[in-house]
């Protein structure tokens, strides 16, 4: 679920969530209060080291019903060592690893009702973009050069936040399993030239999890520790997260998504609403479908839903806290 839940600098949103009176946050509350999923995928919430911004919403706004959580480390906001803008200098937000006024701005987070491994967490937060296989490198179509230099090309994180696997334990029948959560929030496909830099970005932060699913033994996909390789064919995972992209419109290149809900290992049972279908965000008149909750599979279905909230009702106010609609699906592990 995007919560929008960002500020224009570091500890903006902390000290709002306060008291635990933010009205924003009481809505956002609502939806998910009523929904009460076991595991939920915050998007654009703050991180801190401490976790701290999580906790005030998590503590403050949902009751405390989630007793495991992980506050996500980001790209978002962090200076890196190289001129991306180009222009001689480096400075934020243009020169982040990820797009951000601060670190830690547009952030993820994970809350669960069931424990979190967090040994086994797998992040590829620093992954270069250069070492995915046919990456689609942005060039200046006027000149047909790269957009960027060779050593900044090197050098740029493929991630615009973060892509983790989070194995969550679970527990069926006496025995505990992982269900592996897969998340990210790829850059908008928008906010760029005509090189489209954050439209390819954008296809190859969706790619990743083609890669990642398709065979445990690509040796290219590093993570932050060292180890390499995808997931095991034998693991049962969920992708989700605001991926910026909508296979049927809109300004990303929507073969990566297209390609990754039409997966053999992906099922994707097309979560909708009575009044809006599938779409799970409005952008302006435009309604589209950019959030995603994609199990594994194996995984058998038991429903689903985009939540609209409809204006005169008791959750209709939580369409002024964000332009995004939260995606539930309810999985059988038996």
């Amino acid at each position: 679920m995007n919560v929008s839940l960002y500020g224009d600098r570091a500890g903006e949103v902390k000290q709002k969530l306060a008291g635990g009176s933010d009205a924003k946050a009481i809505n956002l509350a609502k939806v998910i209060n009523q929904v009460q999923p076991d595991v939920l995928l915050l998007c654009e919430i703050d991180h801190d080291a401490d976790g701290s911004t999580l906790d005030a919403f998590a503590d403050g706004y949902l009751n405390g019903a989630y007793p495991y959580r992980w506050s996500i480390p980001t790209n978002t906001g962090v200076l890196a060592d190289v001129d991306i803008n180009g222009d001689g200098k480096r400075y934020l937000p243009v020169d982040a690893w990820g797009f951000g006024k601060y670190p830690g701005q547009y952030a993820m987070s994970v809350l669960s009702k069931f424990p979190i491994d967090q040994a086994a967490i797998r992040t590829f937060q620093e992954f270069r973009w250069a070492d995915l296989p046919e990456a689609l490198r942005p060039i200046n179509p006027v000149s047909g050069e790269p957009y960027h230099s060779d050593s900044v090309w090197k050098k740029l994180r493929l991630s615009s936040k973060n892509h983790v696997d989070v194995p969550i334990r679970v527990e069926v029948g006496g025995k505990t399993q992982a269900l592996h959560l897969l998340a990210s929030h790829p850059t908008p496909p928008v906010f760029d030239g005509k090189e489209d830099r954050n439209g390819k970005r954008n296809h190859d932060e969706i790619r990743f999890w083609i890669d990642y699913i398709s065979s445990s033994d690509v040796d290219y996909l590093v993570d932050d520790s060292g180890a390499a390789g995808g997931l095991p064919s034998d693991a049962s995972f969920v992708i989700a997260g605001d991926l910026n992209s909508d296979p049927n419109s809109g300004d990303s290149i929507r073969s990566a998504i297209a390609n990754l809900i039409s997966h053999e290992r992906v099922n994707d049972v097309e979560p909708k609403s009575d009044a809006h279908g599938i779409a799970t965000a409005l952008f302006g008149r435009r309604q589209v479908r950019v959030d995603y909750v994609l199990p594994s599979s194996d995984l058998s279905v038991v429903a689903s839903e985009v939540v609209w909230p409809v204006d005169g009702q008791v959750l209709g106010k939580a369409v002024q806290a964000t332009d995004h609609r939260m995606v539930w699906v309810d999985i059988s592990l038996e």
